[in-house]
Parts: C-alpha cells; sequence; structure tokens
C-alpha cells in the first residue's frame, strides 16, 4: 500500500502543485484588514477541498471577533474536519495555517507573490507555497491519494486549520482547550508541517522551538505632526526619544541590554553540546539563505545555538513616522517602535515583560523628555520542548529513511509556534514537528518558494509516516 501511495503521489505532482497554484491565488494576509475576506475565502477553499474528499464532520468553529486598533473584524473560523473514525486504529491530528505574511512587489519580489510561479529551478514562487499552504495542502494530497486509489488510511486523521497563525493565533486557543475532551478527545498525537529543514540537503525532525513576546514601545508628543522648520530645536520630538529608547535594547552584535534577561536561561549542559556535533548544516547556507554574509558568530555550533537556545532581541519597525520615497520635514507627532524577544528554556513570560517594562520606563527617565510613553507586550507565546525518543519522532524518522534514505537530523528550531505547547498542554499529547521546506525558503520574506522535490517527497514523507505511526508501539 505503501508503494501504490509513493507511485500516485509521484505521478499526480502536477495536480498538487496545480492545488498549491489555486491556493496561493488567494491573498489570505491576517493582519491587512482590507484583506480579511481573503482569509475567510481561504477558509471556504479548504472546506471544499476536504469535502470533496469525503472528510466526516468538517466544521469550523467561530473565534469571535478581533479589536483591530479599536475596529472590531470577524476573526476567521477554526476549520475542523475528520478522516477515518475507526477506534481500532490511531488518530493523528494534524494543524496547519491558511493565512499569510504581506507581500507587495515593490518589497522586492520578483514575481508576483500571489501568483505561483516555477522557475528554471523548479522551486516554486509565491506567499504562502511554504509557509504554510504547501504543507496543509501536503496532508489534503495524502487524503486523495488514498481516495483516489481506494485505500484506507491507515490511522484517522484530524484536522485543526485556523487563519490566525501570523496574527498570534487569536482566538484559537480557547477552542482548543473547550475540543480537548471533544472534538480532540481521541487524538493519540499531533503533527504540525509550519516548519523548516535545518539547511537545504537533509530532512530534520524538531523538537523544540523558541517563544516570541512582542512589545509595541509608544511616544506621544504635540497634538499633531508639526513643521521641523518652525518648531525643530524648540519641543521635544517623539521620533528622537524612540530611537534613544530603541538603541538601548539591543547591541549591534545581538546582545540584549535588558537587565536580568540572561538570568532565566537554562544553562548549557554536556550532554545538549553533544546534540550540535554533525549536523547537516554549513556556513555558506547561512549566507545563501540571508543573501550576504553578515552572521555575527564564525562556527556552525555557535550560530545554531543561538538560533536555537539563546534568547534574541529583534526590532521591527517604526508606525506613524514618514516612509514614502521622496523628501518630507515632517515632525510626527506619535510613533510606535516594535520590537521582539525571542524566548528559552527557561524563561518565564511575565518576568520577561516585566523586566523590559521596568527597562524601558527606567531609561525614558533618564531622557529627561515630556512626551509621554508607554510599552505594551501585545502578545506573548510560550517556547516549547517534547522528547524525540517519544514513537510518534521514532516513527517519523523511519518514514524520513524510508522517502528520503537518510537519517533525519534532530533540531529545535529559533522560530516559534505557540500552539504547539497549547496542543502539548491542553491534549496531554506528544506534539511532532515535520517539516516540509528547506532551510532557505524565505518565508516571511521577499520570493517565499518551496522547491517541487520538496513538495512532491514531502507529500510522500506525511503519508508514509502515517503508515510507520499505524505500525508503531506506544509506549
Amino acid at each position: 500500500m505503501v508503494d501504490q501511495f509513493l507511485e500516485y503521489v509521484e505521478k499526480h505532482q502536477n495536480d498538487f502543485i496545480e492545488r498549491l497554484r489555486k491556493a496561493v491565488a488567494i491573498p489570505s494576509v491576517s493582519s491587512d484588514p482590507n484583506r480579511r475576506q481573503d482569509v475567510f475565502r481561504m477558509s471556504e477553499f479548504l472546506i471544499d477541498e476536504l469535502k470533496a474528499l469525503d472528510a466526516i464532520n468538517v466544521e469550523t468553529r467561530d473565534p469571535g471577533q478581533q479589536d483591530f486598533h479599536g475596529t472590531p473584524l470577524p476573526l476567521p473560523p477554526i476549520v475542523l474536519a475528520t478522516v477515518g473514525n475507526d477506534p481500532a486504529k490511531k488518530t493523528i491530528l494534524v494543524y496547519g495555517h491558511y493565512d499569510v505574511q504581506p507581500a507587495l512587489m515593490e518589497d522586492g519580489w520578483d514575481t508576483d507573490p500571489f501568483t505561483l510561479v516555477e522557475d528554471e529551478q523548479h522551486r516554486l514562487l509565491g506567499r504562502g507555497s511554504s509557509d504554510d499552504k504547501g504543507p496543509v495542502l501536503g496532508w489534503i494530497n495524502v487524503v486523495e491519494a488514498h481516495k483516489s486509489l481506494g485505500l484506507e488510511m491507515p490511522v484517522n486523521l484530524k484536522f485543526c486549520l485556523e487563519g490566525m497563525e501570523e496574527s498570534g493565533s487569536e482566538g484559537l486557543e480557547p477552542i482548543i482547550h473547550e475540543e480537548a475532551d471533544k472534538y480532540f478527545k481521541d487524538v493519540d498525537s499531533v503533527c504540525i508541517s509550519d516548519n523548516y529543514w535545518l539547511g537545504t540537503t537533509k530532512p530534520c525532525l524538531t523538537y523544540g522551538l523558541r517563544g516570541v513576546s512582542y512589545f509595541h514601545l509608544t511616544v506621544q508628543g504635540p497634538a499633531r505632526d508639526l513643521h521641523s522648520g518652525v518648531f525643530g530645536g524648540t519641543v521635544h520630538e517623539p521620533m528622537t526619544d524612540l530611537f534613544a529608547l530603541m538603541s538601548k535594547l539591543v547591541t549591534p552584535d545581538g546582545k540584549i541590554l535588558v537587565p536580568g534577561i540572561y538570568d532565566q536561561v537554562r544553562p548549557l549542559t554536556d550532554t545538549e553540546e553533544k546534540t550540535y556535533d554533525n549536523l547537516a548544516f554549513e556556513m555558506h547556507e547561512l549566507h545563501d539563505a540571508v543573501g550576504s554574509a553578515i552572521n555575527i558568530h564564525d562556527s556552525v555550533r555557535h550560530v545554531l545555538q543561538h538560533r536555537w537556545r539563546h534568547p534574541s532581541l529583534s526590532l521591527h519597525g517604526v508606525e506613524g513616522a514618514f516612509y514614502n520615497p521622496g523628501d518630507k520635514t515632517v515632525v510626527p507627532a506619535r510613533v510606535v517602535g516594535k520590537f521582539s524577544i525571542r524566548t528559552v528554556p527557561d524563561m518565564e513570560l511575565d518576568k520577561v515583560t516585566e523586566l523590559v517594562t521596568k527597562y524601558v520606563n527606567d531609561e525614558f527617565k533618564k531622557l529627561n523628555s515630556k512626551n509621554t510613553m508607554k510599552i505594551v507586550c501585545s502578545h506573548a507565546g510560550n517556547h516549547w520542548l517534547a522528547s524525540p525518543e517519544h514513537w510518534s519522532y521514532v516513527a517519523a524518522a523511519k518514514a524520513v529513511e524510508r522517502v528520503y534514505k537518510v537519517k533525519p537530523d534532530l533540531t529545535r528550531e529559533g522560530g516559534s509556534i505557540p500552539i504547539t505547547l497549547t496542543f502539548q498542554d491542553a491534549l496531554k499529547r506528544n506534539v511532532l514537528l515535520l517539516p516540509m521546506g528547506r532551510g532557505d525558503d524565505g518565508a516571511h520574506s521577499i520570493n517565499e518558494k518551496l522547491d517541487r522535490s520538496n513538495y512532491v517527497e514531502g507529500t510522500k514523507l506525511l503519508g508514509t509516516y502515517l503508515y510507520e505511526i499505524a505500525a508503531a508501539k506506544p509506549e
């Protein structure tokens, strides 16, 4: 049956790419209120796909509304669907998201971000191709293959697909807790394919993620924007205060300047140190992914440790400032600086917020400014760790060996999927991260891509994993 499945995927890869093409064409940008209806449209696309494959109990849950800067916006639905309900089989919960990051041609894209294009290197370019529409459709491809072949699925499959992951998964967490002993009650393990290989040549299984705390730092001054020729040098300017504060958060070599942040970080043990031996990653892969040799650390080991197990602070942008082409001599009345801290074991989210808030307030007082300042943590998701020795990971490793003929690397990751921890805590089940894309896919960046081979072989891997987990013996 596995061989039949693998052969079907190989023969029908163009059909699967066409499915991905239709999904990428829907600009489901969750952070843009003008695209909210497109996010709903993407949910309807997935519902139609699942119903066409005879999934049972295709349902939605309404997460309610979002307060978007004072304007209520409806949150896109949580899509739930079941494939198979045999009590003699294991039940695997598949999580994914159907929203995407913003993308505009003027950002620097080589092609229309919402038109899937396959280039000469057989890369499938388009926003969401790798994050996370390709992987979500990979699971749907698996179901289609079995239906078309007349084969029973080796396990029962449950889908949980959301449309707000790129905006903090707003509304999903309470639904997971509400459905823990209802829709999700028979789940044996959870699988998420919303991350990436460590490099570009070898699959991996991911058992850890950093958390993320996102902050908005607002400085308010005059009642309205001012003319710098009339008022420059006579008033405290909000932008000047903001830049002074932002410059005190992190050094150019990545050191976080907030006192006490590093006190919470779990010390590196000899056992953990050995996990960085012989990983399939080379420095040029970092350079290729970044597009430049601007690495802070000179060794692969230190690069990965600072990506996986050390916290980082990144500055993301300034709201309220003039940014269009040309010159404009305006003094903004109100500016908002945005930054985030990626957290690691054993950092506590409330403590991080407390330390950041105190430090920024103390630094603002030193400016002796007559402007007002406030800092808030807009959302915070915790770090996550699982055991790579769990039977689900063992099954996934066997599937990688069958499809790719190589043992996978066991990795952690610098990115954050806060809902991973929610599934683990609410369902009391192991969560596996089984990536489809490569480390150079450029998720959240321009020219996001998913290699054709990763989409096709990744679909094979997801299906093969289900066969391996069906045969696994839980301890």
